[in-house]
């Protein structure tokens, strides 16, 4: 599977110029033996994102989608799903709380699953408790009206089989 099928990592940002690079060596380092395209999607960043994005391109099939406002992240994850061209799609936040190295975890569990979409899990969140406790809280009620069992509903890092979501 490693190289025979693309994979398409989409990460929406909004103002990480902070870790724009630490996350893209991360993924280098964890996907040298995959056929990738990074589809960074800024969603109006106002620091100097962009730019660092724009110096990534052309290195290990770099690509950006430039929203000229903050949309939020459903419309820029949106924006991605149309515009990648992998067989399977993975979802990180670029905050750098999704660990990269899960990566080829997630891929090799959908491969060899019956799944179309593997959840990730923020099992050691560093948000402050003001984020955390709502995400809980979220998580919980979701759970119980949805019937769904998944740690974290609200956790970036995700991997789709790309016909479920292109069918969407």
């Amino acid at each position: 599977m490693k190289k025979n099928k693309l994979i398409s990592i989409l990460i929406p940002l909004y103002n990480e110029e902070e870790s724009i690079k630490i996350l893209y060596s991360e993924i280098i380092d964890n996907l040298k033996d995959y056929n990738f395209e990074i589809i960074f999607i800024n969603d109006g960043s106002f620091d100097n994102s962009l730019n660092i994005i724009k110096s990534l391109i052309g290195k290990n099939n770099v690509h950006v989608i430039d929203l000229y406002k903050n949309y939020g992240k459903s419309a820029a994850l949106s924006e991605g799903f149309k515009y990648s061209n992998g067989d399977y799609i993975v979802t990180l936040d670029a905050d750098l709380q999704d660990n990269p190295l899960e990566i080829p975890k997630l891929l090799n569990t959908l491969i060899d699953s019956d799944f179309d979409i593997i959840s990730g899990w923020k099992k050691d969140r560093k948000d402050p408790i003001s984020k955390r406790l709502p995400s809980k809280i979220f998580n919980m009620i979701t759970r119980l009206f949805s019937g769904i069992k998944i740690h974290d509903f609200n956790c970036g890092l995700k991997a789709y089989r790309s016909k479920v979501i292109k069918s969407l």
